[in-house]
């Protein structure tokens, strides 16, 4: 009678568990399509001054994203110059040259 007990309590934990992280799941999911759903809302309803506003902040976040991306490929391009001068002028044999 107590084995059957403990089984059931451990069925009914278990059961309860999941329905907790499944209502959370979904209510996370619900609260994410609400949210994209104003912010498209916000978008529409923006006037022509915010749109410009919010394009200047993307293009000035996407020149920022590539001048480190310029900056990281003149650094590679120095270092891979400088292993070919050290190396009396013949390509490193890393197994990564250009084809």
């Amino acid at each position: 009678m107590a084995q059957q007990q403990r089984i059931q309590r451990i069925i009914l934990t278990g059961a309860v568990a999941g329905i907790t992280a499944t209502g959370a799941w979904y209510g996370a999911g619900l609260k994410a399509r609400q949210e994209f759903k104003q912010e498209i809302q916000a978008r529409r309803d923006a006037t022509p001054a915010e749109k410009i506003a919010q394009l200047e902040s993307a293009r000035d976040s996407l020149l920022a994203r590539r001048s480190g991306l310029e900056r990281k490929i003149a650094d590679l391009e120095a270092r891979k110059s400088k292993e070919t001068a050290s190396n009396g002028g013949r390509a490193a044999s890393t197994g990564q040259e250009r084809r």
